[in-house]
């Protein structure tokens, strides 16, 4: 039987960690996060990083193992993940990986596509872009390099933006025309395992975690990281708002309205990505595990 890699999807503070443990639990085996900012060590607070006793719960890998010091791609993360997959394979027959981030979930179940490198000063010129001119200077820059993918991208991202012109400025051609390549063949089954709930829940349950991050010390996590607050990592919901306000540019109860806000609309994001998907298992927030396992191996059973 070929091996198979569960992957739990869905927005921000809908239960995919709880999810993603229990599926561990059931089935003796390891976790691979896809959460693009918890590999940081110094964003534990604000990018919602498992609790110790959960960490206990199951092995977990790709958790605080970076600083937002060092360099380090979606390519690097699919490199790496792939080599533990397969290694983590000649003891489990699953695996689970789970997160948010959906590039990053792609990079693993589906592979990337295939890029040329690019001289390290191009982004650094436009991150300084970025950091002095504005998201609204990079928009307008993509508009003009390659107006296709400027018609798809999130254009509120700036990593984003960032990835694309990089692309465009540093071969020539336009970004869109690396998509879609032939990408690698994965060696195991992917099984997606999708949860869902009404949006005023979602967005409850956004309220709620925001609210837990600040009464956890979010504000000192932030403060601690404003000597780096131009770098990539940092270009993140709940920290980019708060620098504001440790720069005196916002009031701290707008400044947290804010994240409230652009985290409902970065959740919003994120379902419109995962619900792209026509594999999918969906489930409900609540939904109880016994039938969850039922789905998987329903689904399981079709192939």
């Amino acid at each position: 039987m070929k091996k198979t890699l569960i992957s739990v999807v869905g927005p921000t503070a809908i239960g995919k960690t709880k999810l993603a443990i229990d599926l561990a639990v059931k089935y003796n085996t390891a976790i691979i996060s896809a959460d693009s900012r918890q590999f940081f060590k110094e964003m534990k607070i604000g990018t919602a990083v498992p609790t110790s006793s959960e960490l206990a719960a199951a092995q977990h890998y790709f958790i605080q193992h970076k600083s937002v010091l060092d360099a380090y791609s979606v390519g690097d993360f699919e490199r790496e993940a792939v080599v533990l997959i397969e290694k983590l394979f000649l003891k489990h027959q699953i695996l689970v990986l789970v997160g948010g981030s959906g590039l990053y979930v792609n990079a693993v179940t589906k592979g990337l596509d295939n890029f040329p490198e690019v001289a390290p000063d191009i982004r650094a010129s436009l991150n300084q872009k970025l950091a002095t001119e504005g998201i609204s200077t990079l928009q307008e820059l993509l508009k003009k390099e390659d107006p296709s993918y400027f018609e798809k991208v999130d254009l509120q991202n700036p990593h984003r933006l960032i990835r694309a012109l990089e692309i465009c400025l540093g071969t020539g051609k336009p970004y869109s025309s690396f998509l879609a390549q032939t990408k690698s063949k994965r060696n195991f089954n992917v099984i997606t395992v999708g949860i869902e709930a009404d949006r005023e829940l979602i967005y409850d349950r956004i309220n709620q975690r925001v609210d837990m991050m600040l009464a956890n010390g979010l504000l000192e996590e932030v403060k601690s990281l404003l000597p780096y607050k131009d770098l990539n990592a940092l270009q993140t919901v709940g920290y980019k708002e708060l620098f504001k306000y440790f720069e005196a540019e916002w009031e701290l109860d707008f400044a947290i309205s804010e994240i409230k806000k652009n985290t409902r609309r970065f959740a919003k994001r994120q379902l419109t990505w995962f619900k792209k998907s026509k594999n999918t298992i969906w489930v409900k927030h609540n939904e109880n595990l016994d039938e969850i396992l039922k789905k998987i191996d329903h689904h399981t059973n079709e192939k």
